[in-house]
């Protein structure tokens, strides 16, 4: 065998160790510096659960992105990552490194939206929401609401009132189910809290009385300085047996067949959300209370004020005896301001 001489042994060395460090330099630039071409962006993205980078990377492809699969494939190797896509909805734009994007896809960087549900909202319209979201899986679209109300472990047997409204966050392909368990879980806990900070002489037997009372409160408040006072009417009235004389459980009680206007047959038409015909507390929520209501329905005002009425500027006035009321009421709604 002949031997390489010293120098030219030096020389290929120099070279080989040239040419790693050069595509050492070109992987480092392709794979961190420079982007990726797109087609169009942003892009939105969803990685199946179990789905290879290979899978993904021709995925892409498909949607615009020009990543070869087994570029991809490469950097997921050298980065050691190995099991840790994964799966969700992302949103990719331009400019984007394959560095950046495997970043994304093991960091769990998924896209997000939301959904806001409204206090005074009733179920209907809540499941509405629900029902038309884009980016929601609808699990329950087509189930009847004791079932509904099954799979999120409720052992209420009516829907009404039963979620916190608020705005939830999720990642598009999340079950509609989830958000329904989230909103009940968030419920409980608000009326716990209330309920465990009340003044034990108020004249609820259970919570679900005051979530009950919550709900009245939440559609009888025009502004929220008034709400204290607005429980504290209904307290007072409880405590003495007068009848709660609410519209908005009448109504809810109407149904489809509320046209806007509210007339003297419709108070006289007895039903069980008809407070002026049925005393005490209809059987169920009539709208989705927020925080503020809960508190109020068991942390009243301290007044005597057993009637108000609607100023017509968001306000109320709050009477003590059903003189000043009526008073009140001719000034207010009779003859107008």
């Amino acid at each position: 065998m002949t031997a390489v001489p010293k120098g030219r042994f030096a020389r290929l060395l120099i070279l080989a160790l040239m040419l790693a460090a050069g595509a050492g330099a070109w992987g480092w630039y392709a794979f961190t510096v420079q982007p990726l071409t797109f087609a169009a962006s942003p892009v939105r993205f969803t990685v199946p659960r179990g789905a290879s980078v290979r899978t993904v990377a021709a995925d892409l492809r498909a949607q615009g992105v020009d990543i070869s699969p087994m570029r991809l494939w490469l950097w997921y190797k050298l980065r050691r990552y190995d099991g840790r896509l994964k799966a969700g909805t992302y949103g990719f734009a331009a400019p984007l490194t394959v560095d950046e994007l495997l970043g994304k896809l093991v960091r769990g960087d998924v896209l997000l939206t939301d959904i806001r549900f409204i206090e005074g909202w009733t179920f209907r319209q809540m499941r509405e929401a629900v029902d038309a979201h884009p980016d929601l899986v609808h699990d329950t679209r087509e189930l009847a609401e004791p079932a509904l109300l099954g799979l999120i472990g409720a052992q209420e047997s009516r829907a009404e009132g039963l979620f916190f409204p608020d705005t939830y966050t999720f990642s598009p392909g999340t079950s509609d189910v989830e958000i329904y368990r989230q909103a009940y879980r968030r419920q409980q806990q608000a009326l716990r809290a209330a309920w465990e900070a009340r003044d034990p002489s108020l004249p609820y037997a259970t919570p679900y009385e005051a979530l009950v009372m919550a709900s009245i409160v939440e559609k009888e408040t025009g502004r929220a300085a008034d709400r204290a006072k607005v429980a504290a009417v209904f307290v007072n009235r409880l405590r003495r047996g007068m009848l709660l004389q609410s519209d908005p459980t009448t109504i809810y009680g109407m149904g489809e067949r509320f046209d806007g206007n509210l007339r003297k047959r419709d108070l006289q038409a007895d039903s069980v959300y008809n407070t002026y015909t049925r005393a005490g507390l209809p059987p169920t929520p009539i709208a989705l209370p927020g925080r503020a209501s809960l508190e109020a329905a068991l942390a009243p005002a301290d007044t005597n004020a057993l009637y108000f009425v609607a100023r017509g500027d968001g306000t109320s006035e709050f009477s003590d005896d059903l003189s000043s009321h009526n008073r009140a009421v001719a000034r207010y709604q009779r003859n107008g301001r």
